[in-house]
């Protein structure tokens, strides 16, 4: 959601500042909640282990977001979160979020939306689940241009966000590129036909 990215910038001195090293837990799905965390540089994913046991990545955030907002007030985590990169991320309490919103009355607003958008966004991935795989596709690519403006991502590691093979992945890939759907230049995926492509990834 580009509109909410950087949004939460001028906060971060109500924060704590932490660096973390490549693959650092951030928080567990399941555990109770300490707060919220905004990610400055790097790169974080966002990890859910389904009910049958299935644990995949569903999002990768974008620099400048906020994440883990459902551990406020003590509530357990909904996903699990870990570093890609070396990172920086603020790290907010209950009580850092109660300051903030006293001086900025905007920041709760801000909150609120990124909150809600996360919400839905999990919503809908976990009702993709069990989905073909064209539509669970074409779904993530529609997302990491909505959040990100461009796609940059190996097929390797969009083949993990799927939750498939890579040979699944590239077999689709090359199936799009022959009809004009997409064009792919290194690491860059390019959606040329995007009506099509939502048409592919609607969520139902």
């Amino acid at each position: 959601m580009l509109e909410l990215r950087y949004t939460w910038e001028p906060f971060l001195d109500y924060g704590q500042k932490l660096e973390l090293k490549k693959n650092t837990v951030i928080y567990l799905q399941g555990e109770s909640g300490k707060g919220f965390y905004y990610l400055s540089k790097g790169g974080v994913k966002i990890l859910f282990l389904s009910d049958q046991g299935n644990e995949r990545i569903i999002n990768y955030v974008p620099v400048g977001m906020l994440l883990g907002e459902h551990g406020v007030h003590k509530e357990n985590y909904l996903t699990t979160a870990v570093t890609t990169s070396p990172s920086v991320l603020y790290y907010f309490s209950d009580e850092d979020l109660s300051k903030v919103c006293a001086d900025h009355p905007n920041a709760a607003t801000i909150f609120t939306h990124s909150l809600i958008y996360k919400f839905r966004i999990l919503a809908e991935i976990i009702s993709l689940l069990d989905s073909g795989i064209e539509h669970q596709m074409a779904y993530y690519l529609l997302k990491l241009v909505h959040e990100n403006g461009n796609i940059s991502i190996d097929q390797t590691s969009f083949a993990q966000y799927i939750g498939t093979s890579r040979i699944t992945v590239n077999k689709t890939f090359q199936k799009w590129k022959q009809k004009g759907l997409i064009e792919i230049t290194g690491r860059k995926i390019q959606i040329l036909d995007m009506k099509k492509m939502r048409e592919i990834g609607k969520v139902m």
